[in-house]
């Protein structure tokens, strides 16, 4: 039992997050270990009552090099001899990438060098921060904390590791009776992190896990300054009028507390925008009360016209911002500010029982991908708002984090950019040790439940204001217990959570939130695209919260810089080995089930540059037809198709499985067979009936589409073409049948194309996609299904691809640079040939002078397939900085066509 100092009074609430560090690099920094950092990042806090100021940074140090005292090493002045430098967020192996102890862990098998046993024991992490005066109140406000800490401020223990425990807690620690003017020292003394047994992180098999599994503090440490009345919990409850959207109620809470010892008079006023409303709340020594304000007694907080929040693509993102200040006799004793935005989510369940979410009343297919954050908890705002952007290319609403919920700063992003996301508790872990049978994670002892409640109120008052947070799942893999459950829900409810609370990602129940309205049916390992057009397992029909065909080879730039030779060698030639860059997981251990179909299908890869080719053609198929199944059957009325999460959007290191963007944020057939599944008007074709369709994404309904269905055999004579007139879409994701393409055509043969196209009234080309197919279908082995895939007991004959006769493409490229920091290139690419063979999928990579892509890019198309004659504009937009003084260059490549580099200015 902690017995805490008489000095120092302890207030823990509930927040949470994973916050992460510094500087983000996609190797190893260069930066060298600080000798004295204790004397090198000083925090000067600021003064004003109402204030928070992050501390800027840690030294850190192993227990194990650290002799001396507790009282010795929180207290000003100390050495920090050799300790090393930490930012603000940072894990202990964080640092010590950034301090080059070790060579590049996402590289070949590095990270296994590093010694496991250096974080087996306690780390310090240690800090100075200077404060003016001491007439105001000081707090120390935290979270993100793995796995547990004993915390000191200027030599005395103000909390210990029983009471500061899990990544997600949020702790207050009043040290306004410790605190000095002049320089001040908080310790913190981090307990080694094992995911099983505490409530904290895992990778679970997404990569293999980092050797300090993420101990460190993830997340700001935050040094506030208030007077006698302390304002916390500070937040807005909003109704909208639905359909009508014509006006919405709008009611301000927060708590006021006096931390003095005599009764005080607070005024509260708040402001939102032009909207102002003030009331005197009288409080008793050390008394907290709550302050409401409602339409009934602030009738301006009925907002009539309000700017209504909606996702990308369904309206404009507009922010409200709430800001509250506590005065007491005329002076200000401290303040809140929040942004919120207006919106409703509902999501009943359907007559099939599956989850349909609708914003502001109308209703969405949700398109989503599952996010990882980097692996050593490194936040980069860059990278993540990079990736983000990524997300909304390629036509996806959602993102869905299955624990490593993000910082704050995640979640403006997407508030900013109509990004919905579905945060929730991972699985194979603690979190579900209780309720998971004999998988992974250690059952609960009694200490845990007060601290999962505690994560779960840290977490819903973080993220109960933020319009793009759509749910809480309070479970994955299983729906937590009864009495698990009542905390989780008796926490949100006390938070005001405003959206729905989901039982699991799992097609799972649980006693108050009832039937999660989710399936989580994989697969995760490979499957062939008309596996996604069957209404049984993971195919489209209902919510799927987790699924996709495996592996995803990134692209040969990428394996170059992962991979060692050997290891790319083994790549293409060894099917059965070992893939450390896949997964820990025995299952997902090897590529063989997705190499024997890469040969079955394609043909055997007849070298590494042949076997990523086969790849990218392969994972275009793939994800397209995952993500135009679910498009297709969104409004369908037998078991519509209402969610899917593409497992995963991205990794979190450098990866070879469940990823359409890869580590360093290039992008390859996976990404570009999104993109276009996605795009908002589009013709597809339908892997089980043959049916051609036009799925509308946008508001508005289209008409007057005229739809052109062409097949081909592989060298370019046409064998079937017919033209539809006059076709119509209603909008919102719905779907119409322009035609239906025969089921055996006279003289196409075994692997043929199929060219689709579709254009508006003026005859202007809108939607273009082309497939390559066989006579010969795949066929799936239903009756064997297991957890992780079907399996394919018959191969389609694409083989007859590798025969394409070389077609010849140009391109030239003009670049223009913006005022913004950003350039444009412009390229026409055209197939030049004069016979009838079609350029298939024809990729274009910008690339510096010395052949390296420049990243991100985001390109208006890409992948392409042109047949002669044939030309298309495409435009890539990219940090100019990100050439690095070079001129762009084009580097075009396709499946039968030569690679050549042109400029691109």
């Amino acid at each position: 039992m902690f017995h805490r100092p008489a000095l120092v009074r302890r207030r823990t609430a509930a927040v949470a997050v994973l916050g992460l560090l510094l500087a983000f690099t996609a190797g190893t920094s260069s930066a060298t270990p600080v000798p004295h950092p204790a004397h090198a990042r000083v925090t000067a806090i600021a003064s004003a009552p109402g204030s928070s100021t992050a501390l800027a940074g840690f030294a850190i140090q192993s227990t194990a090099k650290v002799t001396d005292s507790p009282a010795a090493v929180s207290s000003p002045g100390y050495p920090a001899t050799g300790w090393i430098a930490a930012g603000p967020r940072s894990t202990v192996l964080a640092a010590l990438l950034a301090a080059g102890t070790y060579t590049d862990p996402f590289y070949s098998t590095n990270q296994q060098k590093i010694p496991k046993a250096d974080f087996t024991v306690p780390w310090w992490y240690r800090s100075d921060f200077t404060v003016a005066g001491t007439a105001s109140h000081t707090y120390l406000d935290f979270s993100g904390v793995i796995s547990a800490a004993d915390v000191y401020v200027n030599g005395k223990q103000v909390a210990d590791k029983g009471a500061v425990t899990g990544a997600y807690t949020q702790h207050e620690l009043d040290v306004s009776e410790l605190v000095r003017s002049g320089t001040n020292t908080v310790a913190f003394r981090i307990q080694p992190n094992d995911p099983k047994k505490n409530l904290t992180m895992g990778w679970i098999d997404w990569l293999q896990p980092p050797p300090d599994q993420n101990m460190g503090i993830v997340r700001d440490v935050v040094v506030r300054r208030g007077g006698q009345v302390a304002l916390r919990d500070a937040h807005v409850v909003t109704s909208l009028a639905l359909p009508s959207l014509s006006s919405a109620d709008l009611t301000v809470k927060a708590q006021a507390r006096n931390d003095s010892a005599v009764p005080v008079t607070a005024t509260v006023s708040g402001t939102m925008g032009q909207v102002a409303f003030s009331q005197d709340v009288t409080l008793k020594a050390h008394e907290t009360k709550p302050v409401t304000f409602t339409p009934a007694t602030h009738p301006q907080l009925r907002l009539i016209s309000p700017q209504v929040w909606w996702p990308a693509g369904m309206g404009g993102q507009p922010l409200y911002e709430l800001n509250l200040t506590a005065s007491v006799a005329g002076s200000t004793s401290d303040t809140a500010r929040e942004s919120f935005g207006i919106r409703e989510v509902k999501a009943p369940l359907n007559a099939d029982g599956a989850r349909q979410y609708s914003v502001n009343g109308r209703p969405l297919l949700i398109k989503g991908g599952g996010w990882s954050p980097d692996e050593y908890l490194r936040w980069d705002r860059t990278y993540v708002e990079d990736r983000l952007k990524y997300a909304l290319d390629l036509g996806l609403n959602t993102i869905r984090l299955e624990g490593h919920i993000e910082p704050d700063e995640f979640f403006e992003l997407a508030d900013r950019y109509g990004i919905l996301t579905l945060p929730g508790w991972e699985c194979c872990d603690k979190w579900e040790g209780q309720v998971n049978g004999g998988e992974s994670g250690d059952k609960w002892t009694a200490a845990d439940y007060p601290v999962a409640k505690a994560s779960m109120t840290a977490e819903a008052a973080r993220l109960r204001d933020h319009p793009s947070v759509i749910s809480f799942l309070i479970g994955s893999d299983f729906a937590p217990d009864k009495t698990i459950e009542k905390n989780y829900v008796d926490a949100l409810k006390a938070a005001d959570w405003p959206t729905p609370v989901v039982a699991a990602a799992s097609d799972n129940s649980a006693p108050i939130t009832g039937s999660s309205g989710m399936k989580m049916t994989g697969p995760y390992d490979w499957v062939p695209p008309n596996y996604w057009y069957n209404k049984q397992e993971g195919g489209a029909t209902g919510f799927s919260s987790e699924t996709s065909a495996g592996p995803d080879i990134p692209t040969l730039d990428t394996l170059r810089r992962m991979l060692s030779p050997a290891e790319l060698d083994s790549l293409w030639k060894s099917p059965s080995a070992k893939q450390y860059h896949r997964s820990p997981s025995s299952t997902f251990a090897t590529l063989k089930l997705y190499d024997d179909a890469l040969a079955g299908r394609y043909g055997t890869p007849a070298g590494l540059d042949d076997y990523v080719r086969k790849a990218q053609l392969a994972q275009y198929e793939n994800v397209r037809a995952q993500f135009e199944a679910y498009g297709r059957n969104a409004k369908d009325t037998a078991k519509p198709a209402t969610g899917v999460v593409y497992w995963m959007f991205n990794s979190g290191w450098t990866s070879l499985h469940w990823q359409l963007v890869d580590r360093y944020l290039d992008q390859g057939g996976a990404y570009f067979g999104a993109k276009k599944a996605n795009e908002p008007l589009h013709i597809q074709y339908g892997y089980d009936n043959h049916a051609v369709s036009v799925v509308n994404s946008r508001p508005d309904a289209a008409s007057g589409l005229t739809a052109r269905v062409s097949l081909f055999n592989l060298d370019g004579t046409r064998k079937y073409d017919r033209t539809v007139t006059g076709v119509k879409a209603g909008g919102n994701g719905a779907s119409t049948t322009a035609l239906t393409v025969p089921a055996s055509v006279s003289g196409l043969s075994t692997t043929y194309l199929a060219k689709l196209v579709l254009s508006d009234g003026t005859g202007k080309e809108v939607s273009r996609n082309v497939y390559w197919l066989s006579a010969r279908p795949d066929t799936l082995d239903y009756a064997h299904t297991d957890w992780f895939h079907t399996p394919t007991t018959a191969y389609a004959d694409l083989k007859g691809l590798a025969a394409m006769p070389r077609a010849a493409v140009g391109a030239s490229g003009a670049t223009t640079v913006g005022a913004d920091g950003t350039s444009t290139t412009t390229v026409t690419v055209r197939n030049t040939g004069s016979g009838l063979t079609p350029a298939l999928l024809t990729d274009v990579h910008l690339v510096s002078a010395s052949g390296t892509p420049v990243l991100p890019v985001r390109w208006s198309d890409n992948q392409v397939s042109l047949w002669p004659g044939e030309s298309t504009t495409l435009t890539a937009t990219y940090r100019t900085a990100d050439l690095h003084g070079s001129a762009p260059m084009l580097r075009v490549s396709g499946w039968n066509t030569a690679t050549a580099t042109v400029p691109g200015n």
